[in-house]
């Protein structure tokens, strides 16, 4: 696989631990997946190590990102952090590897972390390097800190009802890859109405019309599932060809609903919910 080249497909593995994302991932890899996407504060990277191992896909053909999270931003911190994580998912380097949060007020500048993350990808520890959650004017600093073609991707929460559209064309402008997450909603696009009208016009489900719709404006997405059918499922959304009136009435979905108040609570995160809305409406700022 080239890997300096971001896979418009992958599998995520937010939420999932244990037993629970090593048959995930394991089942995702055999169906046809070969990019994975987990997290340091998922609190999975072992288990994600171990279904790799499993699975008998050779590294060498897969495209795995991790994510720092907010403790380990400090100089001193993130490169050993990088490399735990690279032993619990038993390699020599990451892919790629974002920071997860801009995390203003944690006591460690954007042009620091940023800095030891440039660092880490010149030490070998991650091909590519890129950001999470990052609003317009929070990666133009990384952008001036690490410099122009470096940021790979931003990964943001993005879906038919949150669509970020000027953060979206910022980074589009920028040559940096719109990578969402939450594609699906947490699965309220599902029972859409409009979707499920354009899915049967193309005998589809309503989650691969929310797929393609995100892969034809040019963004990765990384669903996740438990369930075998459904990993297959979502894969054919890379076949589904949607007309321009299927975009267009998709984009009139948009709500500019976040769900960040869920992803707080679902990670026991030691920083407020209430500061983390606030992040939200950094990402969202237009």
């Amino acid at each position: 696989m080239n890997t300096n080249t971001l896979p418009a497909f992958g599998v995520g593995t937010f939420r999932l631990n244990g037993q629970t994302v090593i048959d995930s991932v394991k089942n995702a890899l055999d169906v046809g997946y070969r990019a994975i996407d987990t997290a340091q504060i998922y609190g999975n990277e072992a288990e994600v190590g171990q279904a790799i191992a499993e699975s008998g896909v050779p590294r060498s053909g897969l495209f795995l990102t991790t994510k720092i999270w907010v403790d380990n931003y400090s100089p001193s911190k993130l490169a050993d952090s990088l490399k735990e994580s690279l032993h619990k998912l038993r390699t020599d380097a990451v892919d790629l590897t974002l920071i997860h949060w801009p995390a203003p007020g944690n006591g460690v500048a954007l042009a620091d972390f940023m800095g030891a993350l440039a660092e880490a990808k010149a030490q070998g520890l991650t091909r590519l390097i890129g950001v999470s959650n990052f609003n317009i004017a929070q990666t133009r600093e990384a952008i001036e800190v690490v410099g122009s073609g470096e940021i790979a991707t931003n990964q943001i929460e993005l879906s038919p009802y949150l669509q970020n559209r000027k953060l979206a064309d910022f980074l589009q402008a920028q040559a940096i890859r719109v990578t969402s997450y939450m594609t699906l909603a947490y699965g309220k696009v599902l029972q859409d109405p409009t979707l499920l009208d354009i899915a049967r016009a193309h005998q589809a489900t309503s989650a691969q019309v929310a797929l393609a719709w995100a892969l034809h404006k040019g963004y990765a997405v990384i669903p996740s599932s438990t369930k075998r059918e459904n990993l297959i499922s979502n894969l054919k959304a890379q076949q589904l060809a949607l007309t321009d009136a299927d975009m267009q009435r998709i984009d009139a979905l948009e709500r500019n609903v976040k769900k960040l108040g869920d992803y707080a609570k679902a990670h026991g995160m030691r920083h407020r919910a209430r500061s983390l809305r606030h992040h939200g409406r950094f990402i969202n700022s237009r």
